[in-house]
């Protein structure tokens, strides 16, 4: 009996932990994230920090913009890009609560390496084989395109962007195996997008790659990496340049609330500590904060707090990673995975992100957190050793010594200069990011339904007949837009769901049919089906 009654004790005690936790988790979600905290952690992507508007940023708001934009990363610098690539007179108002590029593109990892094999046969499963095969597609054709970019806005150099040799490795041979089986069903129905895409078995592996003796196989395929940060802010500074007249970004300048007038009103009023200013059009870019302003998202797209760092590479790491021309996803079974890139310049910093298995606080992931001014102690500790567990101490070497130029402050060494202290030992860095996690894992795309915005769009055909004579193209009816909900895949979502928005605002949605998936689509309908009930228990399994 005593046996008994200390199995039910045991089973009321772990029932009564996860209705806390149950309890905890929902708290976190059904809170707003707020506005992005004033003193994040520093990312080494971020500094020396770019001059950006210059010293140029007029004092005050204009009272009118054609557009505002809400978000200063990749996503915003996309729809600004295509926005005046195809009207250049439009006047747009970029807002920025904090300093440009501050959020997740410059917290990232820089990684341009999507999921295919991995996600294919659950996609086509959902979708239907035509969809899986179009948002596949559509993940693949960022690094081109980002290239293109690159070297068409002579930004090249400061992006850093580059082809890599991506390395997919595994230490569970149950995930390896499974692993085989979704990349050979990919393989049969998309021969020419898998072509790069080859099986290394284990001591192959090791041998080939200079990976830990634990690795029990990896797939290597052709793959991508850059430099958010100077990426996006290399290409802003070209887009005030051109557009000096008509593009303008206004940094700690948070949009605080939006509102609609009556029905004689043509203009959003868009509030902000500096002022206010008037638009028919809004464009939310701003991922894991968008349900600030967009309450009904709360539940839909959830912040989440990531983790990444800096690191000095071993003396002889070398021939494992070649100085930023590999990339690399670190599979570790159920525990979750790992991703590294590597800079090609300066200290060759390892740039390792992950531990999301690691950070559970009161038995919990980081999920519902939108505070990027702290970091998670055990993943981040977890970070801070793991990189010579995958490559195998022999293959790391000894620890490194910082350089003069690379160590300790970089920005000046008085009082009150901004001085930045990096850390002197192998961990250089180390900071968060906050993502956007889509309750049914897929990008929010689009114009936002009344319901979800809780605003009614303004109505003025007076105001649409005058933006048709003024640019030569009539812009979509009045309303808000939103691109968001990337669930870590940002860099190989934002910038061509960036660039279909702006179609979609210019009412050019002709030229987006062939490439862009409307699944991606905001919706009413898509908005009552996704549950996040659903995301949770996919991510408990």
């Amino acid at each position: 009996m005593g046996s008994l009654l200390s199995k039910a004790q045991i089973l009321f005690q772990a029932l009564a932990q996860l209705k806390k936790t149950y309890d905890l988790l929902y708290r976190r979600l059904e809170t707003s994230p707020g506005l992005p905290v004033p003193n994040p952690t520093q990312s080494l992507w971020t500094f020396p920090p770019a001059p950006i508007p210059s010293g140029t940023e007029p004092p005050h708001l204009p009272d009118y913009a054609d557009i505002v934009v809400i978000g200063s990363g990749i996503t915003g610098a996309s729809v600004v890009y295509n926005l005046l690539a195809r009207e250049q007179g439009l006047k747009i108002v970029m807002l920025e609560a904090r300093e440009v590029c501050s959020g997740a593109t410059g917290r990232n990892g820089g990684h341009i390496n999507p999921s295919l094999y991995e996600d294919y046969n659950e996609l086509k499963n959902a979708h239907g084989e035509h969809v899986a095969k179009l948002m596949l597609a559509f993940r693949l054709a960022h690094f081109s395109e980002l290239w293109r970019i690159a070297v068409e806005e002579d930004i090249f150099k400061e992006s850093q962007i580059r082809e890599t040799e991506h390395l997919e490795t595994y230490t569970c041979r149950k995930s390896f195996e499974e692993a085989k089986v979704k990349l050979a069903d990919w393989r049969t129905d998309m021969p020419a997008e898998s072509r790069t895409f080859v099986v290394h078995e284990g001591e192959e592996a090791i041998k080939i790659y200079h990976l830990s003796g634990q690795v029990v196989g990896c797939i290597s395929s052709t793959g991508g990496a850059m430099h958010p940060y100077r990426f996006v802010t290399s290409l802003l500074s070209v887009l005030l340049t051109r557009h000096a007249d008509g593009f303008q970004i206004f940094t700690r300048t948070p949009c605080t609330s939006i509102t609609s007038g009556d029905n004689n009103d043509a203009l959003y009023t868009v509030k902000t500590p500096r002022g206010a200013l008037r638009t028919p059009h809004v464009v939310h870019a701003t991922n894991g904060w968008c349900s600030h302003l967009l309450p009904a998202l709360r539940m839909k797209i959830v912040p989440a707090r990531a983790a990444m760092s800096a690191q000095r590479p071993g003396s002889a790491l070398h021939p494992a990673t070649r100085d930023g021309a590999r990339s690399f996803i670190f599979y570790r079974g159920s525990a979750g995975y790992d991703y590294l890139t590597q800079l090609p310049t300066g200290e060759h910093e390892l740039m390792f992100g992950g531990g999301w298995a690691q950070a559970c606080d009161d038995g919990l992931p980081e999920i519902g957190i939108a505070d990027d001014g702290l970091v998670n102690h055990t993943s981040q500790s977890y970070l801070a050793g793991a990189l010579p567990q995958y490559f195998g101490l022999e293959n790391w070497g000894a620890e490194v010594a910082a350089r003069e130029e690379g160590n300790a402050r970089r920005d000046g060494d008085g009082d009150g200069d901004g001085g930045v202290r990096w850390g002197a030992g192998r961990t250089k860095a180390q900071w968060s990011g906050i993502l956007g996690i889509s309750a049914d894992m897929l990008p929010w795309v689009g114009r936002i339904p009344k319901k979800l915005s809780g605003r009614t769009p303004p109505k003025s055909q007076a105001f649409r007949d005058q933006v048709k004579e003024e640019h030569g193209s009539r812009l979509a009816a009045p309303g808000e837009w939103m691109s968001a909900g990337y669930t870590g895949e940002g860099m190989v979502h934002a910038w061509l769901s960036g660039k279909a928005l702006a179609h979609m605002i210019l009412g050019r949605e002709d030229e987006i049919r062939d490439w862009f998936p409307d699944i991606f689509r905001v919706s009413e309908k898509r908005w009552k089906e996704a549950q996040f009930d659903n995301l949770i228990g996919k991510f408990m399994q």
